[in-house]
């Protein structure tokens, strides 16, 4: 384990997951928000969104935090791991919607040197609310996920499923002992 993508729904965990099991690893963590959103939430186009994950790859190890399918060719070149936070509807809405306030509330930057904050309009009143994307996509990642998992049963490439917050814990925990 040494080239990993997290990956679930928002409001899942993936941020915090991938940068403790990077933590607890030793190996860089790459978060791909931060490599797609630029200052004044102004999107990266394809072509240098697909180059900078190339580059964050290029390393010997690492923890990729991220879904955006259309990079799957550029991110799982070299993945040998992919971990899947696969949390219920009711606890991915709950911490979307609370991480939302949250981050309103505070007005944090989100990627260091963007300005890009949330603020309760962006999340609450706008048709690019990460929440109702979230509730619009949640099945059908899902089902998505399912398949891929099937699809690499038989893959070099490590597929491991998580359906916890429990169950993240415990990874963590025995992922300290083995490093």
């Amino acid at each position: 384990m040494r080239r990993i993508n997290v990956v679930g729904s928002s409001g899942s965990g993936k941020s915090t997951f991938s940068q403790k099991l990077a933590d607890t690893l030793d190996v860089t963590y790459i978060e791909m928000d931060e490599l797609f959103w630029l200052p004044n939430w102004e999107q990266r186009d394809d072509e240098s969104f697909f180059e900078q994950i190339k580059n964050a790859t290029q390393r010997d190890s690492w923890v990729l935090d991220g879904n955006y399918t259309r990079t799957q060719a550029y991110k799982w070149e070299r993945v040998d791991t992919i971990i899947w936070l696969d949390y219920s509807r009711s606890l991915t809405m709950y911490r979307s919607i609370t991480r939302s306030i949250k981050r309103a509330w505070t007005k944090q930057e989100l990627w260091s040197g963007t300005g890009n904050r949330e603020s309760f309009r962006k999340a609450f009143l706008n048709k690019d609310s990460v929440i109702l994307w979230s509730i619009q996509n949640y099945k059908s990642r899902r089902e998505r996920y399912l398949r891929l998992k099937d699809q690499l049963k038989d893959s070099p490439i490590k597929f491991i499923h998580i359906t916890s917050p429990k169950m993240a814990d415990e990874f963590l925990s025995l992922a300290k002992l083995y490093h």
